[in-house]
C-alpha cells in the first residue's frame, strides 16, 4: 500500500493559472483518513510551499528547492547545501549572460542584487521566492547556500543559459527545472535523492510510494518511486520512464491519478 504521494508543483499539481485542481481539500482529506502523506516536491522555495499549503503545515512533507531542503512540521529532516565557492565561482561564469535573474538560495531566504531589483524580476521572483531580500553583493549574505537559480525571460533557458555552464556539469548538479529555469545543485542532489532519503528516514519502501511530475527535474523522483506518473503536458522523456500516464495539470491530472490509485486499492 502507498504511503507517501510527491508531487511536482508547477506544471504538474498547479494549474496554468497557478492554482490549485479542483478537488484538492477533499482528496487531501481522504488521503489523511487512510494515513497516506502527501509531499510537494518543487524547485520552490520553502516558504513559497509554506504559503501554498498554509493550512497543511503540519500535516504534509515538504521538498523544496529540487530536493535540497526537505522539511516536516517545520524541522529539517534533510539537507544539501552547496559549496559557497562554487557558488562563487557559477555566479562569475554567468555575470556576462545578458537579461538573466540570478536568485541566490539560501536556507534562510533567497537573495538578488541590486541591480536586478526590476518590477518584472521581482514579480517572476514572488511566485516561487516569497520570502527574498535585495542585496548589494552577494559575497555578504550571512547564510546558507543550498542552491542557485537563474530565469530567462524569453523561455530559452536550456539555450540561454543551461549550455553556458557545461564546465559544471562533471562537478555540480546542473538541471533544466523549466523552460525558463535553471538550477545549480551539489552534485548528486536532486529531487530523486531527496526521495531516497524520505524513504530511508522514515523507513518506507519505493513501492509504498507514488510520484507526479512533469519536467527534466522530476525524472529521478519518478525513477525513484514504484508508482511514478508523468503528466499528458510532461516532456516526452520522462514520459518514457513513468509506470502511468495522467491527465494535464489543467485537467487536475493529480487528482484523477490518486482516484485512480485509489480505485485499484493501492491506497
Amino acid at each position: 500500500m502507498i504511503k507517501i504521494i510527491f508531487s511536482d508543483m508547477d506544471g504538474t499539481l498547479l494549474t496554468s493559472a497557478n492554482k490549485l485542481p479542483d478537488g484538492f481539500d477533499e482528496t487531501m482529506a481522504e488521503l489523511k483518513r487512510r494515513g497516506v502523506i502527501f509531499a510537494p516536491a518543487s524547485g520552490r522555495q520553502y516558504f513559497s510551499l509554506l504559503k501554498t499549503f498554509e493550512k497543511y503545515v503540519d500535516e504534509f512533507l515538504f521538498l523544496a528547492e529540487n530536493g535540497t531542503l526537505v522539511m516536516h512540521r517545520e524541522i529539517e529532516i534533510f539537507s544539501s547545501p552547496i559549496d559557497r565557492a562554487a557558488v562563487d565561482k557559477v555566479l562569475e561564469v554567468t555575470e556576462p549572460l545578458k537579461n538573466i535573474l540570478r536568485v541566490w538560495c539560501g536556507k534562510k531566504d533567497a537573495y538578488i542584487r541590486r541591480e536586478q531589483d526590476t518590477a518584472e524580476n521581482q514579480a517572476e521572483l514572488n511566485k516561487y521566492y516569497t520570502h527574498n531580500a535585495v542585496v548589494d553583493s552577494f559575497d555578504a549574505i550571512d547564510d546558507t547556500p543550498i542552491k542557485v537559480a537563474m530565469f530567462d525571460v524569453t523561455g530559452r533557458a536550456d539555450e540561454k543559459i543551461y549550455r553556458h555552464l557545461a564546465q559544471f556539469y562533471d562537478d555540480l548538479q546542473v538541471v533544466l527545472s523549466s523552460d525558463y529555469w535553471v538550477d545549480v545543485m551539489s552534485k548528486g542532489i536532486n529531487k530523486g535523492e531527496a526521495v531516497r532519503n524520505v524513504q530511508r528516514i522514515l523507513d518506507v519502501k519505493p513501492e509504498e510510494c507514488a510520484a507526479f511530475g512533469d519536467y527534466l527535474n522530476d525524472y529521478e523522483m519518478i525513477q525513484s518511486v514504484g508508482h511514478g506518473f508523468a503528466m499528458a503536458n510532461a516532456h516526452p522523456d520522462l514520459k518514457k520512464i513513468a509506470r502511468y500516464e495522467t491527465a494535464s495539470n489543467d485537467q487536475f491530472g493529480v487528482i484523477v491519478g490518486i482516484k485512480r490509485l485509489m480505485a485499484e486499492g493501492l491506497i
